[in-house]
């Protein structure tokens, strides 16, 4: 037995994830945005923002797009009493399903994507 620790699972870096699942996740982060609003992006980014370049760079823009979407939809929902949060409310949920819906395509195309609109919270 070699007491060398350096091929312990649980030392040094992170090991980067393959093409393919970097894909799948940053697939998988857009489409669960439209379900369940920022929880996917902010977990995808604290568990794989180490991982490689592409799920960082996915996570971050799909994160940064919900956060900016639930100050949209808070806001509508303060409008709401003045008849036209409605409106704001509608557009926020169109928003979310079409633009999720883009960048879910261009991940798995292994393509980079910037949500439009979007606040850059996270860097």
């Amino acid at each position: 037995m070699s007491s060398d620790n350096s091929h312990n699972a649980y030392s040094g870096a992170p090991q980067p994830l393959s093409p393919n699942d970097e894909k799948l996740y940053a697939t998988l982060t857009h489409i669960g945005g439209i379900f369940f609003s920022v929880l996917p992006a902010l977990i995808v980014f604290l568990v794989f923002k180490d991982r490689g370049p592409f799920i960082r760079a996915h996570s971050v823009t799909a994160l940064n797009f919900q956060l900016t979407m639930l100050i949209a939809a808070a806001v509508g929902s303060v409008l709401v009493f003045v008849l036209i949060g409605f409106l704001v409310l509608g557009a926020v949920s169109i928003a979310i399903l079409v633009f999720s819906i883009i960048a879910a395509v261009a991940a798995n195309n292994g393509q980079y994507y910037r949500y439009p609109l979007t606040i850059p919270f996270v860097k």
